[in-house]
């Protein structure tokens, strides 16, 4: 399952290594000072570091997800780039090691995909018949990496059918023709397809399948006018794979994501505390402006995260206590475990559902020797 495995781990253990404690903040203001903003206002040091190991943990996935959705939807210039949103794009092809955006995709499923963005309206997606003996499945993935829902063999056939996916804000019922809702808590959602490849020949018969992918705005299916536009969103740069690991703009960039996710319930103590440090869709995090102690609590509490990371998959994972089956799943199937979350984005992020597949992992030959490549 595990593609670019050694590197990464072999990463995370030397900033596991580099992770230090900090002391107290020297108290150096006086009453005529300005009021201070930002992290340095709310919590000391070592508060600023649990809060950023916790939040980095949680943040891991919803950040590598936006970096692979910004390369398919978003940067033109990406050779990733895939197209627009609320469109399908098709890759009538099998993945090869020159696909990099995701770390380990198939290669007998081409994919197809769509970037949903649902602010505005649900979006209808339309799947044709398929013949019994092929299989395919739509992946609903939300912005934590959640697998939301599943439309396929599995779940619903191979009949083929109308969908209507719903954002968080959507209050409507489920119109006529209308064979499911599936709802997202996120504004931002992604849909992968997959289409089983028979054999060399089949190609084209994929293609075909893939043809009758359709997406299509609630207002054009109900043949409805379209309600206004959301506004346009500004897509901040995302960080490269090794910047995630280490650069405390990696809380600019989950800030971004936050706003687009809104906050649940369950969650509420949870951001709360992700905000005294000023991450969250209203937050002020601002990498630059930390003073250098507390650029050094925050950093320190990256690589804590990553420790955590690599201690879990050295002692859960890779003795089979714990297996891929756990790391992809709902909400409801992870139970809220963000470092079970962090791990599956980290080792193959858009991980199936252990129903829909199953994972074999190895990272060592038959030697002992650690996998390359």
């Amino acid at each position: 399952m595990i593609r670019h495995l050694t590197v990464l781990l072999a990463a995370l253990v030397l900033l596991a290594g580099c992770a230090t404690d900090t002391g107290p903040e020297e108290d150096t203001s006086t009453s005529s000072a300005p009021p201070t903003s930002g992290p340095e206002a709310a919590v000391s040091p070592e508060e600023a570091r649990a809060i950023a190991k916790e939040a980095y943990i949680y943040g891991f996935p919803m950040v590598d997800n936006y970096r692979v959705q910004y390369s398919y939807f978003v940067d033109k210039q990406d050779p990733e780039y895939k197209g627009g949103w609320n469109e399908v794009h098709n890759t009538a092809r099998v993945y090869t090691p020159d696909d990099t955006a995701i770390q380990t995709p198939n290669s007998d499923t081409p994919y197809s995909s769509v970037g949903a963005d649902l602010r505005v309206e649900p979006l209808v997606l339309t799947v044709p018949p398929i013949q019994q003996d092929r299989y395919y499945s739509l992946q609903f993935v939300d912005a934590y990496t959640y697998n939301f829902a599943y439309v396929g063999s599995r779940t619903t056939g191979n009949g083929g059918g109308k969908y209507l996916l719903a954002g968080p804000n959507w209050q409507g019922e489920k119109p006529e023709g209308i064979d499911e809702v599936i709802r997202s808590d996120t504004d931002l959602a992604l849909v992968l397809y997959r289409t089983q490849l028979l054999g060399p020949s089949d190609i084209d018969e994929v293609k075909k399948i893939q043809a009758g992918y359709q997406v299509a705005p609630l207002s054009v299916f109900l043949n409805q006018p379209s309600p206004a536009p959301a506004p346009a969103i500004d897509f901040v740069p995302p960080l490269t794979p090794e910047q995630q690991l280490t650069s405390p703009q990696f809380f600019e960039i989950l800030s971004f994501v936050m706003k687009y996710a809104p906050t649940l319930p369950q969650e509420q103590q949870l951001r709360d505390r992700f905000a005294t440090i000023g991450i969250g869709p209203d937050g002020n995090f601002d990498a630059d402006a930390l003073s250098p102690q507390m650029r050094t609590a925050i950093e320190s509490g990256m690589a804590d995260g990553n420790a955590e990371l690599d201690a879990f998959k050295k002692n859960e994972i890779d003795t089979g206590k714990v297996t891929s089956a756990q790391l992809f799943g709902t909400r409801q199937e992870l139970k809220d475990n963000y470092l079970y979350r962090m791990a599956g984005a980290a080792l193959g992020i858009y991980g199936n559902t252990a129903a829909e597949a199953i994972y074999p992992n190895f990272t060592n030959d038959s030697a002992g020797a650690p996998l390359t490549g």
